[in-house]
C-alpha cells in the first residue's frame, strides 16, 4: 500500500486511484488511534462537502470510529470546513474531520483534520497522525445500521448550529436593511445552503448541488468567476458580489463593476473595519506571500504583526495561543477574532457586507480608504507550469546563488521564511515558491499597479526559463 502523505492541508488524491475506500479506513484508524491517545473518551465529528459519493465517505470514516470505540458526530448533509471546526469546538470533540478537497478539481477528495479548538490540525499533529496510518486496515467492520442503533454513530443538523451563530454575530438586519445587492457564486460547493438562509435575498448562481462542478475546478479566482462578473456588468444590479471554493473557506470578491478584489485588498479592509469601527484588538497574523502593505498599515493602528509560512495552519497556531485580530493569506482565506481559528468564505463576507451597511459606504470607497493610508498597490501572481527537473533547479538556484535580478530589475535583498522573496527598488518585490498541494512554480510580485507587477513578473519568467 502506498505511503498517505498529508500536504498543506490535508490529504488529497483523485477518487479511485489513491482515494480508495481502503486507504480512507487506513487513514481514519490512524487518526482514530491519535485520538484514543491524545483525547480519551471524546468524540469525533465528521463532515462532507459536494463532492462525489461524501455521504458514504464520511459513513465509511465514521464506521472505522465507532469501530475503534469512538463516537462519531455525523452531519445530516454537505457543509463546509468552518462548519465542521466550528461544531467540533463547540461539542468539545477530540477532533473534527471533514471529507473534502477544498478547491481541487471535481475528481479529487480528500481528508481534513481539525483540531478540538475549532482549526486545522498543527503541523505536529499531522505527524504523530501521519506515523499511526498503518500499511493494511481490514478490521470486520459493523454495518452502518448496527452502529446508529448501538448510538456509536449521530447525525447532527450542523447547518443550523452555524446559521444560528452567524446571527448571534452579526447584524443582520443593517446588511438587510441596507439594500446592498448582494451577488454570490457557491461554485456548487458547500456554502450554498447557509448562504440562502442567511442572505435570502442574494442572487445566487451556482448554488445547486452539482458534484462535477460543470467540470471547472472551484477556486474562487478570477479566471473561474467570469460568469458572475459578466452577470454584474451585463445587468448593472449588483454592488457587492462574493463566491465561495469547495469547502467554502476561502473567498473570491467581486466590486460593482464585476472587478476581482484580491485577498490583500480584503485583509487591509477587514484590519481597519475591526480596530477603527468595532474597536477590538488583537494581533495580525498573515502569511509570507501576502502585501507588505499590512506591514505598513499595522504600524499606523500600532497592531502587532507577525509573518508566518504559507499554510493555514501556521496561522492558526498563533490563533490557539494568543489575541490576533485577524489571520489571513494570499490565496483568500481569512479567519477574524469573535469566531474560530479557521479560515471562513462566508463569515468573511458577512463582516464586509455589515462593514459597509454600518458606514453606508460602497466597496470601491473603503478601498480609497485604503490606499489613502498605505498608498496604491497591485499584487499579481504567475503558476509556472514546469517540468520538474527544471523546477528543482530553479529552487535549487535561489537556494545557493540565488538572484542578482530579473531582467532590468535589481535585487536589493532576499527573504526565505517559505519560498525566496526578493526586494526590488521602491517597495517592490518578487517572489517564488514551489505549491504544496500542486505541480507548479508560483511567481508573485507587488508594485505600486498591476502594469508594473505583471512587468515584473514576465522579466521573472524570462529570467528562470531561461
Amino acid at each position: 500500500m502506498s505511503k498517505i502523505k498529508f500536504g498543506t492541508d490535508g490529504w488529497r488524491a483523485i477518487i479511485a486511484e489513491d482515494f480508495t475506500v481502503e486507504n480512507l479506513k487506513r487513514v481514519s484508524k490512524g487518526t482514530a488511534d491519535w485520538m484514543k491517545e491524545k483525547y480519551p473518551n471524546q468524540a469525533v465529528v465528521i463532515g462532507y462537502d459536494c463532492r462525489f459519493n461524501g455521504k458514504y465517505f464520511a459513513d465509511v470514516v465514521a464506521s472505522v470510529f465507532a469501530h475503534e470505540g469512538i463516537k462519531a458526530i455525523v452531519s445530516l448533509s454537505f457543509v463546509s470546513t468552518p462548519v465542521v471546526s466550528l461544531v467540533t469546538k463547540r461539542l468539545e470533540a477530540g477532533c473534527g474531520i471533514i471529507i473534502t478537497a477544498s478547491h481541487n478539481p471535481p475528481e479529487y477528495s480528500g481528508f481534513k483534520i481539525k483540531g478540538n479548538y475549532g482549526g486545522p490540525a498543527l503541523p505536529h499533529m499531522i505527524d504523530e497522525v501521519e506515523a499511526l496510518v498503518p500499511d493494511v486496515y481490514d478490521a470486520n467492520i459493523a454495518s452502518l445500521g448496527d452502529h446508529i442503533e448501538a448510538k456509536s454513530i449521530e447525525y447532527v443538523d450542523m447547518e443550523s448550529i452555524y446559521v444560528l451563530h452567524a446571527e448571534e454575530n452579526f447584524d443582520l438586519n443593517a446588511i438587510k436593511n441596507s439594500h446592498i445587492r448582494i451577488g454570490y457564486d457557491a461554485m456548487y460547493g458547500a456554502g450554498q445552503n447557509v448562504v440562502k438562509r442567511l442572505l435570502p435575498n442574494a442572487f445566487m448562481m451556482h448554488s445547486e448541488f452539482n458534484p462535477s462542478f460543470r467540470g471547472t475546478a472551484p477556486e474562487p479566482i478570477m479566471k473561474n468567476l467570469q460568469a458572475l462578473s459578466n452577470h454584474i456588468v451585463e445587468n448593472k444590479n449588483i454592488d457587492f458580489a462574493f463566491a465561495t471554493d469547495g469547502d467554502a473557506d476561502r473567498i473570491g470578491v467581486l466590486n460593482r463593476k464585476g472587478e476581482f478584489i484580491d485577498s490583500h485588498h480584503i485583509i487591509l479592509m477587514l484590519v481597519k473595519y475591526l480596530k477603527e469601527i468595532k474597536g477590538l484588538s488583537g494581533k495580525v497574523v498573515n502569511s509570507f506571500s501576502c502585501t507588505s502593505k499590512i506591514t505598513d498599515l499595522c504600524n499606523q493602528l500600532k497592531i502587532e504583526q507577525t509573518v508566518t509560512k504559507i499554510g493555514f495552519k501556521y496561522i492558526c497556531g498563533h490563533m490557539i495561543d494568543e489575541d490576533v485580530l485577524l489571520g489571513g493569506e494570499e490565496s483568500g482565506g481569512i479567519a477574524v477574532t469573535n469566531h474560530i481559528p479557521e479560515r471562513d468564505g462566508v463569515w468573511i463576507a458577512l463582516t464586509l457586507l455589515e462593514y459597509m451597511a454600518k458606514t453606508n459606504k460602497k466597496l470601491e470607497e473603503l478601498i480609497l480608504e485604503v490606499y489613502d493610508a498605505v498608498g496604491q498597490f497591485a499584487m499579481e501572481r504567475y503558476d509556472l507550469h514546469v517540468e520538474e527537473n527544471l523546477k528543482q533547479r530553479i529552487i535549487q538556484q535561489a537556494k545557493t546563488t540565488g538572484f542578482e535580478k530579473f531582467g532590468k530589475y535589481k535585487v536589493n535583498s532576499s527573504d526565505d521564511t517559505d519560498g525566496f522573496k526578493y526586494h526590488l527598488d521602491n517597495g517592490r518585490w518578487v517572489m517564488l515558491r514551489a505549491s504544496g498541494t500542486e505541480p507548479v512554480l508560483r511567481v508573485y510580485s507587488e508594485a505600486e499597479n498591476s502594469e508594473i507587477a505583471f512587468d515584473i513578473l514576465n522579466e521573472a519568467k524570462e529570467a528562470l526559463l531561461n
